[in-house]
């Protein structure tokens, strides 16, 4: 009998700030279950995760990049007084880990989300200066400064879809959502003051923009237990990573069948 092909596994890594060790974690689940997402979207922390992984570097490897990517060492000139800073140091790191800044030279295809505000829509590029792209979808607003990309100003791919899923309709045969920033099982809100009511309102912006994407997953990655971290606990990356693993090993027979039952339907066709 002859073996059947195997399918074009794709993944769409969300944002989620420092939680983005998360998605180290369920990248060593699966790869160490034989599962090899080949395939991959990412916006802001899932930007930086799937560029990585895109590029080849092992889990271990990535761990130590978000490390050194940390948003200690991106605010590390202090906040100017236009109430932002630049995103300069993650581009260096980048350029550092990846020293060609280019697509094409990745070992897996990648499309990157950024938010165009001059053209107030989601580009998914695959194209372009990697790092600068990569930066621009990490440009939290309010924190960094946008990202100047072909002569318009991009930030954070996740405030129009945290999570795009479009790129894989057409590329991959089945998919892995990856979704840092869960709606259920939401802890109480901290309402004591302004800024934490503005935090709460973006947080609950980029969880509702991503339910649209989660019906088009065959399968999602979503630890509840992320809610008890903070976008930006930077001293907890271990934590993360380790929840990530653990929640998507449990999830591993489970996917398994489903790529199976997605390779029988597809053979019928």
């Amino acid at each position: 009998m002859n073996e059947s092909p195997a399918l074009n596994i794709g993944i769409t890594f969300s944002g989620g700030g420092a939680r983005g060790a998360a998605h180290v974690g369920m990248l060593r689940a699966l790869l160490e279950s034989d599962i090899v997402p080949n395939r991959i979207v990412g916006v802001s922390a899932g930007a930086i995760v799937g560029t990585l992984y895109a590029a080849g570097l092992s889990p271990d490897d990535m761990m130590a990049a978000l490390a050194e990517t940390s948003l200690v060492k991106l605010v590390r000139f202090g906040v100017p007084t236009t109430g932002l800073t630049k995103l300069d140091y993650l581009q260096e790191r980048l350029l550092k880990v990846i020293p060609e800044d280019s697509f094409e030279a990745l070992k897996y295809p990648l499309h990157i989300g950024i938010t165009n505000i001059n053209k107030g829509q989601l580009e998914l590029r695959n194209s372009g200066p990697l790092s600068a792209i990569v930066a621009a979808s990490c440009s939290i607003p309010f924190v960094f400064k946008p990202v100047l990309v072909d002569d318009s100003h991009c930030v954070d791919g996740g405030v129009i879809c945290n999570m795009p899923v479009a790129p894989l309709l057409s590329e991959a045969d089945f998919i892995i959502g990856s979704n840092l920033m869960p709606y259920g099982l939401l802890p109480p809100a901290d309402t004591g003051t302004v800024i934490n009511i503005v935090w709460r309102c973006f947080d609950l912006g980029i969880m509702s923009n991503t339910l649209p994407s989660l019906d088009l997953c065959d399968i999602v990655i979503e630890p509840a237990q992320l809610n008890d971290y903070n976008i930006f606990n930077i001293n907890r990356l271990k934590e993360m990573h380790d929840l990530g693993f653990e929640h998507t090993m449990g999830l591993v027979p489970k996917i398994k069948r489903s790529i199976e039952l997605k390779k029988e339907l597809l053979q019928q066709l």
